[in-house]
């Protein structure tokens, strides 16, 4: 039977990450190990400063007081004893697209899969006020899911899919978008006169390109981008060895 984890950073209380399980259970067994208070924002963080509490919570279901990167270790060391056949984490309340995956604890907990040699998927949707409707996020995770387990991806990678509000009117396979970052820091004062920082929203200008996540979620469709942790800019390789860094030192 195919061993599945699901994890998110919204916390193992929240609607999407038990619509997301529901909807994996056809594949395989589904455990939830999550984080026991929102995580969101977090990023690729390990926690390494303090012990990490494991509790049962339900048949299944497990919570971890750290970040989704801590429950997926925790997970495949004490909950699975091994690796499990698929990771999937989500479904965010918003989406994870271009350049903001480096930012995002539920596109961690998809990353530390694959770093781990596990086959993974990120899933998010957009955000909206009032009730989330998951059914759609939840389909689309379980229909990639199914497909990876049939066909797996080249080693080191996952899917990071972004699904728009309401039905999708397809899936695309897309590329990360960029985004003009403008920092928003707002200082606020405490009632004894003390200054305090809250970061905001920043700008939310994308550049076109017509392959891009967020344009295919504009569009009505899944957008199914494939990622790895592979950071080189192998693009400027050339461009660093030409520089005169030898020179600079030797003076």
């Amino acid at each position: 039977m195919v061993r599945i984890l699901v994890t998110n950073d919204d916390g193992y209380r929240s609607a999407g990450i038990h619509a997301l399980a529901d909807a994996l259970r056809d594949l395989g067994d589904v455990t939830i190990v999550a984080p026991t208070t929102e995580a969101s924002a977090i990023g690729h963080a390990l926690t390494l400063r303090r012990p990490l509490r494991l509790e049962a919570i339900a048949a299944r279901v497990f919570a971890v007081d750290g970040t989704p990167t801590d429950c997926v270790n925790v997970a495949v060391t004490h909950v699975f004893n091994g690796l499990p056949d698929l990771v999937v984490s989500g479904i965010n309340k918003g989406w994870n697209l271009g350049d903001d995956v480096t930012y995002s604890g539920t596109v961690a907990g998809a990353l530390e899969g694959a770093l781990l040699g596990i086959p993974s998927i990120g899933v998010s949707l957009r955000q909206t006020r009032g009730d989330y409707d998951f059914q759609y996020a939840a389909r689309a995770a379980a229909v990639m899911a199914g497909a990876i387990l049939q066909q797996p991806l080249p080693g080191r990678t996952f899917l990071n899919i972004n699904v728009p509000k309401g039905e999708p009117r397809g899936y695309r396979v897309t590329v990360q978008a960029k985004r003009n970052h403008v920092t928003s820091v707002a200082e606020r004062h405490d009632p004894k006169g003390h200054p305090y920082y809250w970061i905001e929203e920043g700008e939310n200008a994308w550049e076109p390109h017509d392959r891009s996540d967020y344009q295919a979620v504009r569009d009505g469709y899944v957008s199914i981008t494939p990622l790895h942790p592979d950071l080189t800019a192998h693009h400027a390789l050339a461009a660093v060895e030409a520089l005169p860094f030898e020179r600079v030192a030797a003076k």
